[in-house]
């Protein structure tokens, strides 16, 4: 099998002209029968890197996935595309597991979705011995890593499958996983020399903003107003907490609704179904949301709370843009997210090394939360990818911090938790500086000691936001098993006693914006056309899923929609041209797009714009309802011969137009068997001297038109 092949089939199942880098290698290497382990970012496009090589050999392909939603949602997205697939999980009775197991044996089905549990159950065995399985694809390899954040023990039992299909190869594909959970997950399957791809981790159509956790309900109503209709989601630690954010944003007019594991299974189901079909555009959920959606037009993720871990973090936020338009990942952190993490962890089974492990990663997320350099930079770099420059698409490269010389402040806030003899936390530490009345700090006779209101030139939020600094820095640490107080580390030290400089960086005071006077960006003609047909193209997606029966993603995405607002694509030819639109679907949806591009075209024609192929277009439009080309041609104020140009032009598109009634069958033949003396783009006039001007230039312009669409059939047939 050659990658002729498969990039045949890329074009032919999903639309798409080219592989995304390192997709026509990985193929490459399970063609060669290699094993194989594929680190993508989510949304890279790693089910291809499986699908195709299942779709292009004999046989059946195995995809090992851990959740029923996810592989719902894959197997639709296959069949919208005209890949027989399936799955079997829990989900299904006994009678529908036959019928899929009787069409995997007749080679009727190309890709089987198991989960775990299923693959390794002594029932299973007997059809995985009888059928032709071309590939295993283990997804989300970073479950069988007890070093992974996803850790799932039913993972660690598939290391079988090489051992009993030693010339199968297995393709493991994660978009989470740091060194050393991707060696385990080597050592786990038993890979045999297997190629091992890493893929930039970079999604640079998303930008990275992390806020302070102060006030988040009022920065959230602020972030949604500027996205209205997007979809998003907003992950909650806790269940009670993405039930209450969801009720206020339902009173404040947003489409919202709540996910997490308390729910009763059917009220999942509704939402997440309800999200997948945009009746829904916001879910507040815990972090098991999202999992199972391949929704490729989702345009935010924020996290209400601090993630847990960088690689919880960078796959959450993954699940926007995987279309890869324009999306937002806004992330809120606090102190407190810290502490309520570290409580759970030293309250779980885990074990000492486990729980160590959890920390470590929950700090290295709590470092990329404060700290002042590209967010892009530091993610990458944390999974091993080396990023030079600045991204210019996160908040500290749009808003670089200004330095300043923070040592007096730092003097002042050590002062002060060496004067509580290192009793206080954060938010006490904070109150004393600044002076408070809190009772707390009068029974403890704070309010006696000399830095007790002697930061009153700093904000709460400033203060917060430099003690976050200071930790960063070293300067102070957390006692976590002493009721989180803060005590001065011996760097921190030199800075009280020894005069040692700091410098720190402030938050930069936002804008106030009159309302009186907003500013506007004023829109281009061209800008406003493709906003609108976007959104009647949107409309009609909706309307043709609701039809289908499927989520609108899986009709077209936003960025194939955005392709088709952009070029407006009116013939099949030039639909097929338009990223994403492959054979299935241009033969189930092309006829209803393409009717709706025409109607805006033509509708802007006659409005007084001039849209590149318009004219052609409300010609085209006048002709079927029944006008004469002379009829058009007053009515538009045009030439006739114009009008038949445009005729010619819609004929060779492959339109149905009878033009024998302007050019005899003998006619074309004589033009068009004269054709290939002459070189494209033809020149009228030489043909019509060829002939000694026995046929008029309407009737070449038809012979050609005719020549054209004739071969264009032959070239397809072939």
């Amino acid at each position: 099998m050659s990658l002729q092949h498969a990039a045949q089939a890329l074009k032919k199942f999903f639309g798409y002209d080219r592989f995304r880098p390192l997709q026509a290698e990985i193929i490459q290497a399970v063609y060669d029968r290699r094993d194989t382990l594929v680190l993508m970012p989510t949304g890279g496009g790693k089910s291809v890197c499986y699908q195709i090589p299942a779709v292009t050999q004999d046989g059946t392909a195995i995809v090992v996935s851990p959740l029923i939603a996810l592989m719902k949602d894959q197997v639709e997205g296959l069949s919208a595309n005209g890949i027989p697939a399936a799955f079997i999980n829990s989900s299904l009775d006994a009678d529908q597991i036959r019928r899929i197991e009787d069409a995997a044996l007749k080679g009727h089905i190309k890709i089987l979705y198991v989960s775990p549990e299923k693959l390794v159950s002594q029932s299973f065995q007997p059809l995985l011995k009888r059928l032709k399985i071309n590939l295993f694809a283990i997804d989300e390899a970073h479950c069988i890593s007890s070093w992974g954040h996803d850790f799932r023990p039913e993972y660690t039992q598939l290391k079988f499958l090489k051992e009993q299909y030693p010339e199968v190869p297995i393709i493991a594909l994660t978009a989470t996983a740091d060194k050393l959970t991707r060696k385990d997950i080597l050592t786990q399957l038993n890979l045999d020399n297997p190629a091992v791809f890493i893929a930039s981790f970079d999604r640079p159509n998303i930008n990275l903003t992390v806020a302070p956790g102060q006030k988040r309900f009022e920065q959230i109503l602020s972030f949604l107003k500027e996205r209205p209709n997007q979809a998003g989601i907003i992950y909650c630690l806790s269940r009670k907490g993405c039930e209450g954010l969801a009720e206020k944003l339902l009173q404040r007019g947003f489409k919202a609704a709540y996910y997490h594991a308390d729910m009763p299974q059917a009220k999942r189901s509704k939402t997440q179904e309800d999200f997948i079909n945009d009746r829904v555009n916001i879910v507040c959920a815990t972090i098991a949301f999202g999992m199972g959606i391949d929704k490729s037009n989702v345009r935010f993720v924020v996290h209400y709370n601090l993630p847990r871990n960088m690689e919880g973090y960078y796959q959450e936020i993954g699940r926007a843009g995987r279309d890869g338009l324009s999306a937002s990942a806004l992330l809120f952190f606090s102190y407190a997210d810290v502490m309520s993490y570290r409580d759970m962890f030293e309250q779980s089974e885990a074990s000492a090394e486990q729980k160590a492990l959890k920390i470590a990663k929950l700090e290295r997320m709590f470092q990329f939360a404060e700290a002042l350099v590209c967010r892009r930079k530091t993610v990458l770099n944390y999974f091993g990818e080396s990023y030079d420059s600045s991204c210019g698409n996160c908040d500290v490269c749009k808003n670089p911090p200004k330095q300043f010389d923070g040592t007096v402040a730092v003097q002042k806030a050590l002062s002060a938790i060496t004067r509580t003899e290192e009793k206080v936390g954060m938010t006490l530490l904070v109150d004393i500086l600044r002076g408070s009345s809190r009772r707390e700090i009068f029974e403890n006779n704070y309010h006696q000691i000399k830095t007790y209101g002697a930061g009153k030139e700093y904000t709460y939020d400033d203060w917060m936001y430099l003690l976050l600094q200071m930790m960063h820095l070293g300067l102070v640490e957390i006692a976590y098993d002493d009721h989180h107080r803060m005590r001065v580390t011996e760097t921190g030290k030199k800075v009280l006693f020894e005069g040692k400089k700091v410098p720190l960086a402030m938050p930069q005071a936002k804008e106030k914006v009159d309302a009186r006077a907003p500013k506007t960006v004023e829109k281009s003609q061209a800008q406003i056309n493709r906003e609108e047909l976007f959104e009647r193209l949107s409309q009609l997606r909706k309307l043709v899923a609701q039809k289908q029966g499927v989520p609108p993603y899986l009709v077209f995405s936003d960025a194939t929609l955005e392709a088709m607002a952009d070029q407006r694509p009116y013939t099949d030819d030039a639909m097929k041209n338009i990223s994403g639109v492959g054979e299935r679907k241009l033969q189930l949806f092309g006829d209803a797009f393409i009717a709706e591009i025409r109607k805006f075209m033509i509708e802007k024609t006659n409005e007084g714009q001039r849209l590149v192929g318009a004219t052609t277009l409300v010609s085209f439009d006048l002709y079927k309802n029944g006008k004469s080309i002379e009829e058009i041609a007053s009515e538009r104020n045009i030439q006739a011969r114009t009008v038949l140009n445009h005729l010619a032009e819609m004929y060779e598109m492959g339109e149905s137009i009878d033009i024998r009634q302007w050019l005899s069958a003998e006619a074309s033949d004589m033009i068009c068997g004269a054709l290939p003396l002459f070189e494209e783009p033809y020149q009228m006039r030489s043909i019509f001297e060829h002939f000694n001007e026995k046929f008029t230039f309407d009737q070449i312009r038809l012979a050609i038109a005719e020549y054209r669409k004739a071969s264009n059939t032959a070239k397809v047939k072939s």
